[in-house]
């Protein structure tokens, strides 16, 4: 009777592959995600678009509270007992939650929301302060005194 044992080099990995297959398997419920934001400034705003595909309206809340702008909300995951024979769910699903300092330079009396097509944008309007201003300088020329011609 032989004790040898043999030497599996790729049974982490294996195991690491059940974990990450069974991760993938079963729905993002409970988990809290966290949607694509970008972010650009312009000279009049700030305006940030979040991807939030396949979520009601009614299920997203953005607020502006102490220099903090909230973007909150939940994605459902619909189960149709019809449907079956799942190979693979990627999307994440459940509650969601982006929150982002504001600047003291934007006006967040004057923030404004549009949800089109999965994209949720809000743009923050800058302070009239904040705005980069163009200031006119009048230049003038100066006569240049006259040459001192030198007494030879």
């Amino acid at each position: 009777m032989s004790n040898a044992v043999t030497f599996d080099p790729f049974q982490g990995l294996r195991l690491f592959e059940d974990a990450v297959t069974r991760l993938m398997s079963e729905p993002r419920t409970s988990r809290p995600w966290s949607p694509a934001v970008d972010i650009l400034e312009t000279e009049d705003a700030l305006t940030l678009k979040a991807d939030l595909p396949d979520i009601n309206i009614a299920d997203i809340d953005v607020r502006v509270e102490n220099q903090t702008l909230t973007i909150r909300g939940h994605r459902k995951f619909e189960k149709d007992e019809k449907v079956k024979g799942y190979h693979r769910i990627e999307r994440s699903y459940g509650d969601f939650l982006r929150s982002f300092a504001v600047p003291a330079t934007l006006d967040t009396e004057k923030v404004e929301a549009d949800y089109t097509d999965g994209v949720l944008t809000i743009s923050l309007p800058k302070k009239e302060a904040a705005k980069p201003r163009q200031v006119k300088v009048a230049v003038s020329a100066k006569a240049a005194a006259p040459a001192v011609k030198a007494a030879v």
